[in-house]
């Protein structure tokens, strides 16, 4: 069985535009819509991704105690760490995904 992040890719792979490539920090992974990157994975199970301040806010999403790699963000950062545990947690990043990617498609 593929592990969650194997998962959430193969639904990601569903948006038209969407391209996984090679992150800059070495043996990462990033995700670029229309050229642009928005998300970066930490871990297999962790998704940090540009979501905006103002959905984060709307969302009533948080930054995740105990983060190790931004432990000082700011909680007005338009970036989230997202953890992923669960088919369902993974369903969950998929559709934020999604809107992160609506909201830059409005953008350009």
């Amino acid at each position: 069985m593929a592990n969650l992040k194997s998962r959430l890719l193969l639904k990601l792979a569903q948006i038209e535009g969407l391209e996984n490539k090679a992150s800059g920090i070495p043996g990462s992974t990033s995700l670029f819509y229309l050229g642009q990157e928005f998300a970066h994975f930490h871990s297999e199970q962790e998704l940090d991704l540009k979501l905006g301040k103002t959905l984060i806010r709307e969302l009533g999403l948080t930054h995740p105690a105990g983060s190790i790699q931004h432990p000082d963000r700011s909680p007005n950062s338009a970036w989230i760490e997202l953890r992923f545990a669960s088919d369902a947690d993974v369903q969950s990043v998929a559709e934020l995904v999604g809107l992160a990617t609506t909201r830059i498609h409005r953008v350009k």
